[in-house]
């Protein structure tokens, strides 16, 4: 379907011939004179009542924007509409005004800290004062495989009133234009401080004007485009790197009853579901604590029926063929080893590669090829599974957990000892809090500089 948006960002254009250096830093130039003349001098309570209701206008099925976001899902974005849909609601129901300021509190430590010199700390007596300020111009490098983490930087930039130049891959700024335009059509001022390009990874000449008028740099995508960013940059710029991730699942055997298995079940065809499993969050590999009155073996083959349901009401889609042979090329693996070997199963769709559960009693970490593609594995506890999963330590996003309250702190301090920055109830890997820190780290607090005050 055609998309029709007034050319008001470059990726509106959609002409690759008309990006030149010169364009480039003119747009910087101009998005910095903008935030002079328009963000700045903004409150931070009048930032955060705009995202708000942009929040809220992305929940109503009737928004304009969501509408040519879900026409257009395929070919842009390469998700059919249901897991979109699905992926944008749940980040636009985060957005509001409470979990804002609860973001500032906890990484700023104090609701104003962006709008004037505040105390340092809660006592009355403090001798000393701080304001934090954002950068001038934030060139955001964005991975293009699923969208809100996009959507988030440009949030994170609003707040700290910096201008904001978003560079997506080939073909995907189209939920960055969107959300962009519907700024635009509330809050026009703010919308002009920000300018939306794609171009091939590597472009050096677009590349370097970018990194030279751009204060601060962020960047994520796959560790070796990251390492090439890397190189690329002055030390003198402020760089901010979120390079690849692995997450996995753990149910303890006391959460996995007869009663509970289906509903654990269907929280982690959530997980696998969501995206199609492409995000750094997303499950690689389900843990299932050996001894529970459900078998690993069991759990595996709920879920492979419950993964057949989804496909029938939240389809996959189609992907690369790349991607697909893959997938193939897995399973032919995995059927020859199910058919000699008592404690490996499969379980897949017929006629397609839409989704796949492996089953071993093997608990060495083995990485998935995603796109719903997921390994079940019998453990005996959460020391043998971190012994089996060394190969990835530091390199773990989230942990999807499923365990009784007396003994989750016992895994989470495991966790995180381990060095994994994230755990959340299983079911909500794809779905972390506005104010999570991301890779461990506080994201809105990454961005500014601190300036203290010693009266």
């Amino acid at each position: 379907m055609q998309i029709e948006l007034p050319n008001y960002f470059l990726a509106d254009l959609q002409e690759e011939a008309i990006l030149k250096p010169s364009l480039i830093t003119e747009a910087c130039q101009t998005i910095k004179s903008n935030r002079a003349k328009y963000l700045l001098e903004r409150s931070t309570q009048s930032i955060i009542t705009v995202l708000h209701n942009l929040g809220q206008s992305w929940l109503d099925e009737g928004n304009p924007y969501k509408k040519i976001a879900i026409q257009n899902c395929i070919e842009t974005t390469g998700f059919p509409e249901q897991v979109l849909l699905k992926g944008l609601d749940w980040f636009f129901e985060q957005l509001t005004s409470q979990n804002l300021e609860e973001l500032i509190v906890q990484d700023l430590g104090h609701i104003q800290r962006l709008d004037e010199l505040t105390p340092s700390s809660a006592s009355f007596f403090s001798r000393r004062y701080a304001i934090a300020t954002g950068p001038e111009l934030i060139a955001h490098i964005t991975a293009g495989n699923i969208p809100n983490p996009t959507l988030m930087s440009m949030v994170l930039g609003l707040l700290t009133r910096s201008a904001q130049f978003i560079k997506c891959p080939k073909g995907k700024s189209l939920i960055p234009r969107l959300f962009a335009h519907s700024l635009r059509e509330i809050e026009p001022k703010l919308a002009s401080c920000i300018e939306i390009a794609e171009w091939e990874g590597g472009t050096e000449d677009l590349e370097s004007v970018l990194f030279h008028e751009a204060d601060c740099i962020t960047a994520t995508g796959s560790n070796e485009s990251i390492e090439k960013i890397r190189s690329k940059i002055p030390v003198t710029k402020k760089l901010i790197l979120y390079g690849t991730k692995l997450s996995f699942a753990y149910i303890a055997r006391e959460s996995l009853t007869r009663f509970q298995a289906k509903q654990l079940v269907k929280l982690a065809a959530d997980d696998i579901t969501a995206w199609n499993q492409l995000g750094c969050l997303s499950p690689h590999v389900i843990y299932v604590e050996a001894g529970a009155p459900v078998s690993g073996e069991q759990f595996a083959e709920m879920l492979a029926e419950e993964l057949e349901k989804r496909e029938a009401v939240e389809p996959r889609g189609k992907i690369p063929i790349k991607e697909s042979s893959a997938i193939a090329s897995r399973r032919a693996f995995y059927e020859i080893r199910a058919a000699n070997l008592p404690d490996t199963k499969l379980w897949c769709s017929e006629r397609s590669t839409s989704w796949t559960v492996v089953y071993e009693n093997n608990p060495l970490f083995q990485p998935s090829c995603l796109n719903r593609f997921i390994y079940v594995k019998s453990v005996p506890d959460i020391h043998t599974t971190l012994q089996q999963a060394v190969s990835i330590q530091g390199l773990v996003s989230t942990v999807g957990l499923a365990a009784p309250t007396s003994k989750a702190k016992e895994i989470v301090l495991a966790l995180a000892q381990w060095g994994v920055s994230r755990v959340c109830p299983l079911g909500h890997m794809q779905r972390p809090p506005l104010a999570w820190r991301h890779d461990g780290r506080p994201s809105l607090a990454e961005l500014v500089n601190w300036t203290d005050w010693e009266p």
